[in-house]
């Protein structure tokens, strides 16, 4: 598998598929190559772009060199586009939408942005998250339990019920899971306190100037709509779409024929 090195000197892994304009796809929490929704949107934009999904740090075959700082993550994405050829398009999903967006923010050379449901929390239409949820991660994964950092993030940050949450430490998925629940911290970082029910401050992303576009699905909870909404109307000039019948589950071939929309040069 093909590798670059960030600014720090952590060693990306990544893959690159297809051919045409550069697109880098970035993870959410826990995802990793061969264990992402963005290998099935991958595979579906190859034929038309130059794809690169990436392993974030402290994920499968790439570095974790510490101490963390999101300025660090910024510096992979960077590394990424600089393999795509100097300038590429940048979607993100969940917290890497989040990503996506402080990529561009800090000056990271891509001429489109577009992200699916960065789960900012704006409002009241669901429970905030707020110091104490980053605190009981830092707990459970000081105290040697990885698993029980996920069965947190999954029952408390994502809030899925309970016997839902017992019965993946039961799936063959969970082991994978644990492995890199060390990063959890590091997606509540990306967050910057976006998740504590109150309004996205004004202009918070305004380096970001390439044309942008915020998706969310038709299905997916009242609270995460209402911070993809917030966001586009945060965002100079973006559009918001939404995916009718798609929750955060989404289906490649559903956001695929959007993206390549957007990201197609005009």
């Amino acid at each position: 598998m093909p590798t670059t090195v960030s600014a720090d000197g952590t060693t990306l892994g990544y893959t690159r598929t297809g051919s045409g304009p550069a697109l880098v796809l970035v993870d959410g929490a826990l995802c990793f190559r061969g264990s992402t929704p963005n290998d099935a949107i991958a595979n579906e934009l190859a034929d038309r772009f130059t794809v690169y999904t990436y392993d974030r740090r402290g994920r499968g075959e790439s570095g974790d060199t510490q101490p963390y700082d999101v300025e660090r993550e910024v510096e992979d994405v960077a590394a990424l586009v600089k393999e795509a050829g100097g300038e590429a398009g940048l979607f993100g999903i969940s917290s890497g939408a989040a990503l996506a967006l402080e990529a561009a923010h800090r000056g990271v050379p891509v001429n489109r942005v577009a992200v699916y449901e960065p789960p900012f929390v704006v409002d009241g239409s669901r429970k905030p998250l707020g110091p104490e949820y980053a605190a009981s991660l830092d707990t459970a994964l000081e105290n040697g339990k990885p698993g029980e950092a996920v069965r947190i993030f999954m029952r408390v940050g994502v809030g899925l019920p309970a016997p839902m949450v017992a019965m993946m430490g039961l799936m063959p998925a969970w082991p994978k899971l644990k492995r890199v629940a060390h990063t959890l911290p590091y997606d509540v970082a990306l967050m910057d306190g976006h998740q504590s029910g109150r309004p996205l401050p004004e202009g918070r992303w305004s380096g970001l100037t390439a044309p942008s576009l915020v998706i969310d699905g038709g299905k997916s909870p009242k609270w995460m709509r209402a911070g993809c909404e917030a966001l586009a109307k945060n965002l100079a000039g973006a559009t918001y779409r939404t995916l009718p019948g798609q929750t955060h589950l989404v289906k490649a071939k559903a956001l695929a024929p959007v993206l390549a929309e957007f990201f197609t040069p005009r």
